[in-house]
């Protein structure tokens, strides 16, 4: 083979490999335009279904909240017997709209659930107002302490004040028959139990209390606590929300399915909620896990319904702190080694 033909053969191999190359070049161009075009529209698609999930979810919402809004207005006027069944329905219907937002909350954006979860937070209000206004509770009545009151609320101190009067009684009173709402209210430097049997799946209310050691056993369906000073409160896990307000210099622990704390300071909560925290005018709050345990926990976790397995105590919304990306000062994680474990003697 001449010198030529050698040239030529040689430019001809590499003609070959600069074409090779400049194919190999396209054809990664090309796949790499057929991924984004499919990422695209995977995106797409994305959106639009969580669109429709949104407008499904808005829908049916509005659809049950205006139906226990008129099952509410339907109440006014009614004998006893009626209200009272007006009243257990449209609790039902209000703790099926508190399981579809929890299981709704994948797909709603932060201010959309802030914007649910108040409007749900009035509905309950309303509930509580409308029971309260057709069947008023009897106002506690103070009288001798009996034994079985003894079992309920023991006194810190051993030695009474000598200018304490007769204590009030702290269990639930009756009206007509009726049990009256469950708590505590009005109480100072005592410790106080409700068992499972005495909740039976009701609301608890827990109000101007001061230097008290509060255990709820059981599975309570809503949890309120307002005037709360210097308290350490433990409860059971609570099958829809927990309200707290006015309260300061204390320790609490529960589970539920939401949280709304208003004007609350330096005050630590253990916490195992299933959607997110919200705080409002709040300074001082710090998280940790839910820590708390007793021997029928697990149980009440059944009959609670709320999931073992999905904890976002760490998810805070601040509703006074809207700077994207810088935490807000009105919360803190309690660092694990500050952590308290051991709750009982």
């Amino acid at each position: 083979m001449d010198s030529a033909a050698e040239v030529s053969q040689e430019t001809g191999f590499a003609g070959d490999s600069g074409a090779a190359k400049i194919q190999e070049r396209l054809q990664r161009r090309h796949q790499t335009r057929i991924e984004d075009a499919e990422r695209r529209k995977v995106a797409k698609e994305s959106q639009s279904v969580a669109e429709e999930k949104g407008e499904y979810f808005y829908s049916t919402f509005n659809k049950e909240r205006a139906s226990i809004e008129e099952l509410l207005s339907s109440c006014s006027g009614a004998d006893r017997a009626v209200l009272t069944q007006k009243l257990e329905e449209a609790t039902a219907k209000t703790l099926q709209l508190q399981k579809f937002l929890n299981d709704s909350l994948l797909f709603l954006t932060q201010y959309d659930l802030g914007q649910a979860q108040a409007a749900l937070q009035k509905l309950q209000t309303s509930l509580a107002e409308t029971r309260e206004e057709g069947l008023p509770k009897k106002k506690f009545a103070f009288r001798a302490r009996t034994k079985a009151a003894d079992k309920v609320s023991a006194p810190v101190s051993d030695t009474p004040s000598p200018d304490a009067g007769p204590p009030a009684d702290a269990g639930s009173t009756e009206v007509d028959g009726a049990a009256a709402q469950c708590g505590f209210s009005n109480m100072d430097n005592v410790h106080l139990t409700k068992t499972a049997e005495e909740i039976q799946r009701g609301d608890v209310l827990l109000t101007h209390l001061t230097n008290c050691k509060v255990r709820l056993l059981g599975s309570p369906s809503t949890l309120h606590m307002k005037h709360i000073d210097s308290c350490e409160i433990l409860c059971g896990p609570v099958s829809s929300s927990v309200f707290v307000d006015q309260c300061r210099n204390s320790t609490l622990a529960f589970p539920c399915q939401q949280l709304r704390t208003h004007n609350t300071t330096n005050t630590q909560v253990y916490l195992h909620v299933t959607s997110r925290a919200i705080i409002e005018d709040c300074r001082g709050v710090s998280f940790a896990p839910f820590s708390w345990s007793y021997p029928t926990l697990e149980e009440d976790f059944a009959v609670s319904g709320l999931d073992r397995d999905r904890n976002n105590w760490s998810q805070v919304d601040d509703f006074n702190w809207l700077a994207a990306g810088t935490p807000s000062p009105n919360w803190t994680v309690i660092p694990e080694e500050d952590r308290k474990t051991t709750w009982d003697p």
